[in-house]
């Protein structure tokens, strides 16, 4: 039997080992996070057509927007816990599978029920993704490289922006009329087809745990199962779920995450229209919708490495979330579409920045099925704020206000969590482990 091996005694090349797991499953769950987002936010592209068709006033649509995450929330824990008991790889394809067909589903809705019921669904059938693959990620990642591993995946959300809203426009007028179908209504059905198709590749692509994993040698194998069981008895062993409920850390920092998505979603419903009412038409919206997008993914990947040069979280998210509300603050008060698209560029950058160093946060004190429902816990409470962002811009909007209003209402979310994630921070600083790998990196 070979001995279990370490990175000091030369057998395993721990960095080697990482960028080997990181190979393997990042490009394939950047894939289905990349269809998620798009499936999730594909009705802000839709509504250019569909509320004039259906007769949709801005509240209507911004319910619907929203209420996704009514359902998405109410079943996030329970979603992950399951993934946790019986494996990523069969619960995550049967996430997507169910969702892929129900988002297919929304191109038959003809009127506001069918519009709020279906939204509702696709949320309850979503439930536990998002979270569940940042759990999945813990159980192959330590801790220190958690940073730049979850802005890996992650940067799946601004490049479904990226690559999808271009898309999205040009279907939304190549498919237009086809076989006497509209265009918003072959939007939900061309984009539900990788969704569905990525789901059954999971079942087979995915590998549950390391000790599974017949891509690594028997002493990669063994360097990482150490690593990790060695971190999480150096961070306090594993907390139980009850604990874990009760635990103030998991509940501030639902909180931060809630300031966060309110700008994410917020924005990421109803640029499409902003960006439309410059008098863009369905193509040329979808290019410009992009160019924010873009700079954020790219502001993803180089602040996540700053976070895991410096081993500084908390810092680092209260920054980025600053620079969103500072940015969407002047969004509200600038009114050429240059400086519009400037100004919503720095709110994405800062929106999108914060959100690798925060959820390298939770998995300082989190582990096992702790992990699996604090992760969860904390993600349904964000995601309360994607649903009464969308629908806060609705609403307001609706009334008359416009949507300078909105936007002012929605930097508010942003800066409460950069106030609130400092204030927290020295609660959940990394263990000594961390500390000391960091101390000896050569990066």
């Amino acid at each position: 039997m070979i001995s279990r091996s370490n990175p000091e005694d030369g057998k395993v090349d721990g960095a080697a080992t990482i960028a080997k797991v990181t190979r393997r499953l990042a490009p394939f769950l950047i894939a289905c996070f990349f269809a998620a987002y798009l499936d999730r936010v594909n009705i802000g592209f839709a509504a250019l057509t569909m509320n004039k068709e259906l007769g949709f006033s801005p509240q209507v649509f911004g319910l619907g927007a929203g209420i996704f995450f009514v359902g998405y929330c109410l079943l996030e824990a329970p979603s992950n816990y399951i993934l946790h008991r019986v494996g990523a790889r069969l619960w995550i394809a049967r996430i997507m599978v169910s969702w892929g067909f129900i988002s297919a589903l929304t191109s038959l809705v003809w009127n506001e029920t069918s519009f709020l019921t279906l939204r509702l669904v696709l949320g309850a059938a979503e439930a536990g993704f998002a979270p569940g693959v940042i759990l999945y990620l813990t159980y192959w990642i330590p801790a220190e490289h958690r940073g730049r591993s979850l802005g890996a995946f992650l940067v799946a959300i601004p490049l479904s922006t990226v690559i999808g809203a271009p898309l999205s426009g040009l279907t939304l007028t190549s498919l237009d009329g086809a076989l006497g179908v509209s265009g918003w209504r072959w939007l939900f059905i061309v984009e539900a087809i990788p969704t569905i198709l990525l789901g059954i590749a999971a079942f087979f692509f995915l590998t549950d745990r390391p000790g599974d994993a017949s891509w690594l040698t028997t002493q990669e194998r063994d360097w990482l199962q150490d690593t990790l069981e060695s971190e999480r008895a150096e961070y306090g062993g594993e907390p139980t779920v009850g604990q874990t409920l009760r635990d103030p850390r998991v509940l501030g920092l639902g909180i931060v995450y809630f300031g966060v998505v309110a700008a994410l979603y917020g924005l990421g419903f109803w640029l499409p229209q902003l960006v439309g009412d410059f008098g863009f038409g369905p193509a040329l919206t979808g290019v410009v919708t992009a160019i924010p997008y873009a700079c954020g993914a790219v502001a993803m990947i180089f602040w996540s490495r700053s976070s895991d040069r410096s081993g500084e979280r908390a810092r680092h998210t209260a920054a980025a979330a600053a620079l969103a509300a500072a940015s969407i603050a002047l969004a509200a008060c600038v009114k050429s579409p240059a400086l519009s698209i400037a100004a919503f560029s720095l709110a994405s950058i800062g929106t999108l920045a914060a959100m690798p160093p925060f959820w390298a946060l939770p998995t300082n004190f989190l582990s096992g099925a702790s992990a699996a429902v604090g992760i969860a816990v904390i993600n349904s409470i964000g995601n309360v704020a994607g649903f009464a962002g969308p629908y806060l811009v609705g609403w307001l909007k609706g009334d008359g206000e416009g949507y300078s209003t909105a936007l002012l209402a929605l930097a508010c979310g942003p800066l409460m969590s950069a106030l609130l994630v400092l204030w927290i921070a020295r609660e959940v600083q990394p263990g000594p482990r961390m500390i000391d790998a960091r101390a000896s990196s050569p990066n």
